[in-house]
C-alpha cells in the first residue's frame, strides 16, 4: 500500500522513520539500491542530485545529541568534590563504618555502566517500544525526572543518613542509565544510515558534551560559595540540555536531507524480503565489523581505565602554575574533555590511519595504564607504598592531553569505519554493535580501574 495511505501505524520494525510525514518527493521514486555508503542511488540516476545539509541543521542536530547520550555520565562524574568532599566528606557525615569516599568513583561508574551495557546490547536485539521515536522520547524523559531527583537530594542535608544517600545516589545512576542505554544505542543507529562525518558529529558531541559540564562545574564554583546551591544549578543545566534534544528530534523528518537519506535506507529494505527481514544476520553483521568493534572496545577500555578514577586522584607532587583547588579539575576532567573533542574534530578533516591499520595505535594506548599509575596518584582513605616515578606535573599533564587526543581522534574513527563495513540495509544494526562496543569498553575499563589502588598500595 502506497505510503501515507495505510491506516496503520508506520512504526512497525526496528528501522523505520522515526516519526510520520506526509509523503515525500523521495517517496515516489522506485526502490533502489546503495552502494553500502549512501552515494549512488535512482534519485542520482534520474538527475536528482542528493540536497544538501543547508546550513549543517543536521549536522548539529546530531552534534546536539551526541552531548545528550554523555550528559549524565558527564554530569556525574565531573561532579567528584560535591560527592567525595561535601556529601561524604569527613566533617559533611556522621561516623560511620562505611567509607564511602575510596571507591565512590568506580562505584558510580560500575553503577553507570551495568545497565548502560546490557540495555545496549537488548536494544540491538529487542524492539523496546516498537519504535526508534518511543525509545528515544521515554529515555530522555526518564532521564529528566531522575535528574530532578537528584537535585532534590542535593537541596536535603544528608549527614544524618550517608548510607541511605548513597544507595539513592547508585539507584537514581541505574535508573539513568538504563535510559541513556537505549538513548544513546538509537542514535547511533539512526545516525548510521547517514554520510559518515555524521556519526563523527555524535562522537564529536560527546566529547563536547565532557567540555561543557566541565566549563558548567567551574562557573558554578566561581559564582556560587555553597556546594549545594552550586550543584543544584549545575545538574539543572542537564536538564535544559536534554530538553533541546528531545525538541530537535522531532525536527529531523522535517529535513529534505535527513530524509533522503532514510528512504535510501528503507528501499535497501525493501529488496529482502519478510522473511529476511526477519531473520537479520547478527553474526555475519558482528563478524564484519568486528575489526572496528575492537578497536572500539580497547580505545575505550585503556580510557576508561585511568579516567577519571586513578587521574583525579593524581595530587600536585610539586609548586605547580595551577593551584591545588582546581588542579584536578583543569589537569583532569577540563585538560580530558577538550583535547578529546578537539581529537574528535580532527577526524572532520583527517582520517588516517585507514581501516585495515587503525588497530596499531589503538594497541599502543595501553602504555597509558602504567604510565598514570607512576604518576604522583593517591587513592582518597590509601597510603601509597609504590614508589612515585614521574613527579613532575607538566609530564603528567601532557600525558594527560596524548590520552586525551587521541581517545578522541581514534574513538571517532572507529565509530565511523563500523558502519561502513556493511551494506547499507545493515548499516544500523552495525552502528547499534558499536555503540554497544563502546559502552563495553567503558564498562570494562571502569571494572579494570577497581585494581588502581591495589597497584600502589
Amino acid at each position: 500500500m502506497a505510503e501515507g495511505k495505510s491506516e496503520k501505524s508506520p512504526f512497525i520494525g526496528k528501522q523505520q522513520v522515526p516519526v510520520t510525514l506526509n509523503p515525500s518527493w523521495e517517496s515516489k521514486l522506485p526502490a533502489h539500491e546503495s552502494n553500502g555508503k549512501g552515494s549512488t542511488s535512482v534519485i542520482g540516476k534520474l538527475g536528482l542530485p542528493a540536497p544538501n545539509d543547508k546550513y549543517l541543521i543536521v549536522f548539529f542536530i546530531f552534534l546536539l545529541h551526541g552531548m545528550g547520550t554523555l550528559m549524565p555520565w558527564n554530569m556525574f562524574i565531573t561532579a567528584k568534590s560535591y560527592f567525595e568532599d561535601f556529601k561524604f566528606g569527613p566533617n559533611n557525615t556522621v561516623a560511620t563504618d562505611v567509607n564511602y569516599r575510596t571507591h565512590f568513583m568506580q562505584n558510580m561508574g560500575f553503577a553507570s555502566q551495568i545497565p548502560n551495557l546490557v540495555f545496549n546490547w537488548l536494544n540491538i536485539f529487542v524492539n523496546f517500544g516498537g519504535d526508534l521515536t518511543s525509545r528515544i522520547v521515554y529515555s530522555i524523559i526518564f532521564e529528566m525526572v531522575i535528574l530532578l531527583v537528584t537535585i532534590v537530594l542535593a537541596m536535603l542535608d544528608s549527614s544524618q543518613w550517608p548510607g541511605v544517600f548513597f544507595w539513592t545516589t547508585m539507584v537514581c545512576i541505574v535508573l539513568l542509565n538504563v535510559c541513556n542505554g537505549i538513548y544513546q544505542n538509537t542514535i547511533y543507529g539512526i545516525v548510521a544510515s547517514l554520510p559518515i562525518k555524521y556519526t563523527g558529529a555524535v562522537v564529536l558531541g560527546s566529547n563536547i558534551s565532557g567540555c561543557f559540564t566541565t566549563a558548567m562545574a567551574l562557573i558554578c564554583v566561581e559564582i556560587f560559595t555553597s556546594q549545594r546551591t552550586s550543584a543544584i544549578y549545575y545538574f539543572v543545566t542537564a536538564i535544559l540540555v536534554l530538553l533541546l534534544c528531545f525538541d530537535t528530534y522531532f525536527a529531523l523528518p522535517l529535513n529534505k536531507f535527513f530524509r533522503h537519506y532514510e528512504t535510501i535506507s528503507r528501499s535497501s529494505e525493501k529488496k529482502s524480503d519478510s522473511k529476511q527481514q526477519l531473520n537479520v544476520p547478527y553474526w555475519q553483521i558482528f563478524k564484519k565489523a568486528s575489526p572496528q568493534l575492537f578497536n572500539i572496545f580497547l580505545t575505550f577500555f585503556v580510557t576508561l581505565s585511568v579516567f577519571p578514577a586513578i587521574q583525579a586522584n593524581v595530587h600536585r607532587s610539586e609548586d605547580f602554575v595551577i593551584g591545588p583547588s582546581h588542579f584536578t579539575l583543569i589537569t583532569c576532567f577540563a585538560t580530558f574533555n577538550v583535547f578529546a573533542m578537539l581529537g574528535s574534530l580532527t577526524t572532520s578533516w583527517v582520517q588516517w590511519p585507514g581501516p585495515r591499520f587503525l588497530w596499531v595505535p589503538v594497541v599502543l594506548r595501553l602504555v597509558f595504564i602504567p604510565l598514570f599509575i607512576m604518576c604522583n596518584y593517591a587513592p582518597p582513605g590509601a597510603v601509597r607504598t609504590l614508589t612515585v616515578l614521574i613527579e613532575n606535573d607538566w609530564v603528567y599533564w601532557g600525558l594527560g592531553i596524548a590520552m586525551a587526543y587521541t581517545s578522541g581522534y581514534l574513538s571517532s574513527l572507529g565509530m565511523m569505519y563500523a558502519p561502513q563495513t556493511v551494506h547499507a540495509k545493515y548499516q544500523t544494526t552495525a552502528g547499534m554493535y558499536a555503540a554497544a562496543m563502546l559502552i563495553t569498553g567503558i564498562f570494562s575499563g571502569v571494572l579494570f580501574s577497581y585494581l588502581g589502588p591495589y597497584f600502589v598500595m
